[in-house]
């Protein structure tokens, strides 16, 4: 238990530096947006940075999860300084991505030098492994819930691990504390009205749920699209510097300025504000194609994005209030993109209230089942279909289907 602290004290103290430098970024960049022009640099410099001394940690969450799956050889703690740097360039360049994946990674290569420190065995170190993304999620997040059920659901798909749940939680919880303490706030998220749960609102839930699992299952696939055409451009750092013109050419030519990094302010507007329906299609396309391109970041912050505006564009199809659309697409993309519907619902609860649980329940279930078995962690495994309907060969990872 007190390794468990120790690896939630320095996961949510990195978090913390983290966010609080990432915020000084996305300020900067608003007030110079003339940066965006040097994205293309700014993905060269990342890939030659990855291409020389980065090659072991390129894997990112994908190798943590191979490396609890099977393990093979410690994480080096580069990782977690090279994504922490190379997500602050992808952010105040202008390039979409997300804060999830950088907290998951540091979190993750500061338990397992633990691992080394302690000698643990191979058991053990799975357990602090999933320690520390549990640590890294709920800090970057303020979910400690969410974040202690994402990384033991989040590993094989049908199945979690509640060997290592107290663990998990451990962590989450004095991570959180950890990042609170540095005195780092979230943002704060409101549904508004909740109508009764009846027979037509929970038809327009479990619709809604099927558009949010279809957008999760695009936005799964157009990643594996612009992943198999990058890897077409044999010179890696390239790879990188060409998706960054490509990004920073959309935005530019389309004035498409408040979709660029995060997009925390497109997210909180879409709760209070009908979004146009192209608004989400733009941002799954920037994202991919930055993700994709070998950028640094993480995924679940734009599909928060994604999720929140084509929940609030939705409340004009669907007679559901504005605000309880954008906090079910806000979840629900989310867990049909990492299939982790549990883990999702609980984030749900934890940021917007329990008022809204059956209707963010439903919507994060429907998701998940209409997802498919793709996700944007290549890595995991199927221990079971995600319904009895579907013929799915047990025992593969989801890149090898």
């Amino acid at each position: 238990m007190a390794v468990t602290s120790l690896v939630g004290i320095a996961a949510g103290s990195a978090s913390a530096i983290f966010l609080l430098s990432l915020d000084a970024a996305t300020q900067w960049r608003e007030l110079h947006l003339w940066i965006i022009y040097l994205m293309p640099l700014a993905g060269l410099i990342t890939g030659l940075a990855y291409h020389h001394f980065g090659s072991k940690v390129a894997g990112g969450n994908n190798r943590l999860i191979d490396e609890i799956d099977q393990p093979q050889q410690r994480i080096p703690f580069r990782m977690a300084p090279m994504v922490l740097i190379g997500t602050l360039l992808t952010n105040i360049t202008g390039g979409s991505a997300g804060r999830e994946g950088t907290a998951v990674q540091m979190g993750g290569a500061i338990a397992d030098q633990l691992t080394l420190l302690f000698k643990f065995s191979h058991d053990n170190r799975r357990t602090l492994l999933i320690s520390g993304i549990s640590a890294g999620f709920a800090a970057v997040f303020g979910t400690p819930v969410a974040g202690a059920i994402f990384a033991i659901e989040v590993l094989t798909i049908g199945k979690i691990r509640y060997e290592s749940i107290l663990p998990a939680f451990l962590s989450a919880m004095v991570a959180n504390y950890t990042c609170q303490l540095w005195g780092v706030g979230h943002t704060h998220y409101s549904l508004g009205y909740v109508p009764a749960m009846e027979i037509k609102e929970l038809i327009y839930t479990i619709a809604a749920g099927v558009a949010f699992g279809l957008t999760a299952l695009l936005f799964s696939k157009s990643a594996d699209f612009w992943s198999r055409l990058f890897g077409r451009i044999r010179y890696i750092p390239l790879r990188a510097s060409i998706g960054g013109a490509i990004v920073a050419t959309l935005i530019i030519s389309i004035g498409a300025y408040d979709y660029a990094g995060l997009g925390i302010n497109i997210i909180s507007n879409s709760f209070v504000n009908q979004q146009p329906a192209y608004m989400f299609i733009i941002k799954l396309l920037l994202t991919t194609i930055t993700i994709s391109a070998g950028f640094k970041g993480g995924e679940v912050t734009p599909l928060f994005f994604v999720g929140a505006a084509l929940g609030s564009a939705m409340s004009a199809l669907l007679p559901l209030p504005v605000g309880l659309m954008a906090g079910m697409g806000f979840v629900a993309v989310f867990a049909g993109a990492t299939n982790t519907p549990i883990a999702c619902i609980m984030m749900g609860i934890e940021l917007f209230g329990a008022q809204g649980a059956s209707v963010i329940a439903i919507a994060c279930v429907v998701a998940y089942i209409f997802s498919g078995h793709t996700g944007i962690y290549q890595s995991q495994m199927i221990a079971t279909a995600k319904s009895t309907f579907l013929n799915i060969e047990r025992g593969k990872r989801i890149d090898q289907l």
